[in-house]
């Protein structure tokens, strides 16, 4: 069988333990920020046991001080994988991730090696650009042998095969982005505070980054089979170092979220109390040339007008008045409709949304319009 078959039989193999997902992509709940944190291993797996260092322990006290950092927000909610000495099947971990429609998933793990290798580095999902990267992904895949149903749950998976990973790289595709960006500001915390040695963000194809359905990261802290890495690493200044490291990194990562999809903007509507329109009418399109939208977010950086970007919102526009760049969702010559948009994205957590008219691609007051239509 060539490779191309043999990546498509994969990729529909592992459809049969893909996640369901019944909501919209990074769909909120509500309006705090959710973070999934996963200690890796656990329980009967204890990862790499380098110079007799545990690597379950680091990585989960690690996770605990992290989560203890983020949850002094109050605007941050944080979930843990495990919270203990236990063990959690990969699909488990993502399955957490997306139920609760998480906005970041963040895997902590320590590294090994049969050398002096040593350093962070941070992995996004995507195909392995070297037989290293290769391998420490197999490293960490080899966890699904000691769950129960592996083979039911992994059905047509082989860590050993390289066409596996062409399967697992798809649906993380489009949070490639966000995940880099998280992934680069942790590498520049543990180089740049803590003169950690920088191996870099990489791509590869990790199981557990595969299940998950938002931006997602895996932290190698460090090389426990490199002895002053891993003293370090199982000392409590170096669980904290890379616990405040990791976090601070998570709280950028928000704050630039915030900044530029966030805010209300309300003060921008020029009626806050329009009269219903009853007109029979009216269900169906508005005067010649106009149209409505819904203005989500406004910010003086230009995002990318992804769905992954608007809490699973499509589609989206963006149109830039003098320095401030405007966001808005969907177009609709019906007023009822764009009515509907707008729940849905009040739904969403923008709560600040408004219903903006355009008439042959001007702005016009959304009050005359709907006045025009109630008579």
């Amino acid at each position: 069988m060539n490779r191309f078959f043999s990546a498509l039989f994969l990729i529909l193999g592992l459809g049969l333990f893909q996640p369901v997902f019944p909501f919209s992509k990074n769909q909120s709940k509500n309006d705090k920020f959710t973070v999934v944190l996963d200690a890796g291993h656990g329980g009967h797996d204890p990862g790499n046991m380098g110079n007799g260092f545990k690597e379950k322990d680091i990585a989960l006290k690690i996770v605990l001080q992290v989560g203890a950092i983020l949850e002094q927000d109050p605007n941050i909610k944080v979930i843990y994988t495990r919270k203990d000495d236990s063990f959690v099947d990969l699909y488990v971990r993502g399955k957490i991730a997306n139920e609760a429609k998480a906005d970041l998933f963040v895997s902590v793990h320590c590294n090994s090696h049969n050398s002096s290798a040593h350093g962070t580095e941070t992995f996004v999902l995507g195909l392995h650009a070297n037989e290293r990267n290769f391998e420490v992904a197999k490293k960490e895949n080899s966890v699904i042998y000691l769950e129960d149903d592996y083979e039911v749950n992994y059905a047509g998976y082989d860590i050993n095969s390289p066409e596996s990973f062409i399967g697992l790289t798809i649906m993380q595709e489009e949070f490639l982005d966000q995940s880099i960006s998280l992934a680069k500001s942790i590498q520049d915390n543990f180089t740049g505070r803590l003169k950690r040695v920088d191996r870099g963000v990489k791509q590869a194809g990790f199981i557990v980054l595969h299940q998950t359905f938002m931006p997602s990261v895996l932290v190698e802290t460090g090389f426990l089979t490199y002895k002053p890495e891993g003293s370090y690493l199982n000392s409590s200044k170096g669980k904290s170092d890379m616990a405040t490291s990791i976090a601070s990194a998570i709280i950028k990562y928000k704050k630039h979220v915030d900044e530029n999809v966030g805010g209300d903007f309300s003060y921008e509507v020029e009626d806050h109390s329009l009269p219903p329109v009853s007109n029979k009418n009216t269900s169906v399109e508005t005067a010649a040339g106009v149209t409505f939208r819904v203005q989500i977010a406004a910010g003086s950086n230009s995002i990318e007008t992804k769905s992954y970007n608007f809490k699973g919102l499509s589609p989206i526009s963006r149109e830039k008045e003098g320095s401030v760049y405007r966001y808005y969702y969907g177009e609709t010559v019906n007023y009822e409709a764009v009515k509907q948009l707008q729940q849905e994205a009040i739904n969403k957590g923008y709560r600040s949304s408004f219903i903006v008219a355009f008439k042959s691609g001007e702005k016009v007051k959304v009050s005359s319009v709907v006045n025009s239509l109630s008579n």
